[in-house]
């Protein structure tokens, strides 16, 4: 949260700003202690009139890329206005969020969010992207000038991040994604904007923009007390330069027994980077290029720097193998999720929600987006959950093909480096049949991820308008299936389960209903409320509400198939008895002076 102060010019913009203090913890400031206050803040927020405003802080401009932002509000708090720092100090995304808090209308003039296009200079702190390029003040405007004027502007991703999907998504119709600096020429472009932690050149004619992702993790190792502990971190980037890779990470990790080293207290006090730890047997379990006897005897495991940098890219890519300093030695590797844009292949398992498209999540919607590949379980999850790909996507129904027909077109896109989303239905973690899949993924080395979706446990609840857990009554969910063709764990018979009499929701299973009904019956009073869910948040979604002694009764009547939640428990429709056990427990969720009723 940023550093706030706010003024108020005028007695009538006194509870505007209250109200920023209280949302924003904001501290307010009389107009005359702004000039000593002016590098203490990293906002200044006026109520009242632009002159006087304008007027306050003209004493103390310097420059954008140090003053702090300033807004104005008019005193009736119909109008925020971005003044100062609009793009480098927040002003402008300041402006938004106050323009929210009081239901105004924002006023922001910057050009490029006028035109809806990106603010290059705010990618630095917004992405934690350093720039390489040696292109501040002037330089900076013109390339600025340049993209905001629309001349043509390639775009080169080696990397994948929040930032460069942010990109992907947002792309201005003036930029071209490339895949190679070869393919930017003075003839066809007059910038190009990089995101990648390799060395890169611009051809002469072309402006340049190179931002560095902190995409890398290094591994190292260390002597005892290794002298000069501050040279040490310039030496590896340096090595790493040497090698063509640009300082491209804020992690360091090492084995545990180099945590109290000067080094170590140079990353953490000097540098504030993050150093993470692994014991020698961890270390022990990771293959890399280079082992050592010596290093084997003397810490117990034939690796530190290149194990360490695989197992903190959470076994990522060796992109530098080891490297020899006097007392020192350094890896680097990067995690493979950030190499998509690499032209490497990858595979998002993505839950779809229990069916309804409005119910799956943002990142599942964007991965959607941009997927090369789409292959949805056509049975289980609606078409229109598909309908948001991106012209010239491969969208397939998977209800017709075998395992070794889905995972081997998967693999077929994957080589060619494309994107695949495997769209399952709800959250793929539960009965969601990804298990074979990804021991084909972990078999062939492939890059995987998965998305969590909205269970449709969770769209019963909300459909059925119930708390599926009340307080000292029922505080325990079971997600179970009946016991079909697949065996059901002894340990995990329905009777079993029903001991607690929970809430449980039962997947898979109308078509086996007599059987659960009479298990259920062994434990659970046969008035305990039920409901045979079918196709929850479909547009043919039907509820049917019961007793349990009537749930085979009520699905067979009313051709229910396997796409039926059956739910049963005391908390289904449960309205009852809450209100005092909330008076007692609970009365500090109301604000003072404010009734239980209300």
């Amino acid at each position: 949260m940023m550093k706030i102060a706010v003024i108020s010019v005028n007695e009538a913009g006194n509870q505007i700003a209250s109200l920023i203090q209280q949302q924003l913890k904001a501290q307010k400031l009389s107009r005359t202690d702004i000039g000593k206050r002016w590098n203490d803040f990293e906002a200044f927020v006026f109520i009242g009139a632009m002159g006087i405003c304008v007027r306050t802080i003209a004493p103390y401009i310097n420059d954008k890329h140090t003053d702090p932002a300033v807004i104005c509000i008019d005193s009736l708090g119909k109008q925020v206005i971005s003044v100062l720092s609009g793009h480098v100090g927040g002003a402008n995304d300041l402006t938004l969020e106050l323009s929210g808090i009081l239901g105004a209308q924002p006023v922001i003039t910057t050009q490029s969010d006028l035109n809806g296009l990106w603010a290059l200079d705010t990618f630095e702190s917004r992405f934690d992207w350093p720039i390489a390029s040696d292109v501040w003040g002037d330089d900076m405007n013109k390339i600025i000038a340049t993209f905001v004027s629309g001349q043509p502007t390639a775009l080169l991703m080696d990397v994948r991040d929040e930032g460069t999907d942010y990109l992907e998504s947002t792309l201005p119709s003036h930029v071209t994604v490339v895949n190679d600096m070869s393919e930017v020429s003075p003839s066809k472009y007059k910038l190009v904007i990089i995101v990648s932690p390799f060395k890169r050149q611009a051809p002469v004619g072309v402006l340049e923009l190179h931002f560095v992702p902190m995409v890398g993790t290094i591994g190292f190792g260390l002597a005892h007390q290794a002298e000069n502990p501050l040279a040490i971190y310039d030496e590896i980037d340096e090595a790493f330069a040497n090698r063509g890779i640009l300082p491209c990470s804020h992690k360091y990790c090492t084995i545990d027994v180099k945590a109290d080293e000067p080094f170590v207290e140079v990353l953490q006090e000097e540098y504030d980077e993050e150093v993470c730890f692994f014991t020698a047997e961890e270390l022990a379990q990771v293959e890399v290029p280079h082992p050592s006897d010596t290093v084997l005897k003397h810490v117990g495991t034939p690796s530190v720097c290149e194990a360490a940098a695989i197992l903190g890219s959470n076994h990522g890519k060796l992109l530098i193998e080891k490297v020899k300093g006097k007392n020192w030695t350094a890896a680097l590797a990067i995690d493979y999720a950030h190499l998509r844009q690499a032209r490497q292949g990858h595979v998002e398992i993505v839950g779809a929600g229990p069916g309804d498209p409005d119910l799956i999540s943002v990142r599942g919607r964007k991965m959607l987006e941009k997927a090369d590949l789409i292959l949805y379980a056509g049975s289980l999850v609606p078409k229109e959950l598909t309908e948001c790909h991106k012209p010239g996507a491969t969208v397939l129904s998977s209800a017709s093909m075998a395992l070794e027909e889905q995972v081997n077109l998967m693999k077929k896109f994957y080589d060619e480096g494309k994107f695949i989303v495997r769209l399952h239905t709800g959250d793929p973690c539960i009965f969601g049949a990804i298990q074979e899949q990804m021991n084909f993924f972990d078999q062939w080395g492939m890059s995987y991820h998965i998305t969590p979706g909205i269970s449709s446990f969770l769209a019963a609840a909300a459909e059925l308008r119930s708390q599926f857990t009340i307080p000292e009554r029922v505080q325990t969910i079971i997600l179970t299936r009946g016991e079909g063709r697949t065996p059901m764990p002894e340990k995990e018979k329905l009777h079993l389960l029903a001991r607690s009499q929970s809430t449980m929701c039962i997947f898979l299973s109308a078509a086996i209903v007599d059987d659960v009904q009479r298990e259920l019956l062994m434990e659970y009073p046969e008035d305990t409320p039920v409901a045979a869910c079918y196709h929850l948040t479909w547009k043919d979604q039907r509820i049917y509400r019961g007793v349990l002694k009537d749930l085979a009764k009520i699905v067979k009547e009313n051709h229910l198939t396997l796409t039926t939640m059956l739910v049963v428990g005391d908390a289904i429709d449960n309205r009852q008895g809450l209100s005092e056990l909330y008076n007692k427990q609970f009365t500090h969720l109301f604000r003072k002076g404010e009734s239980n009723e209300q």
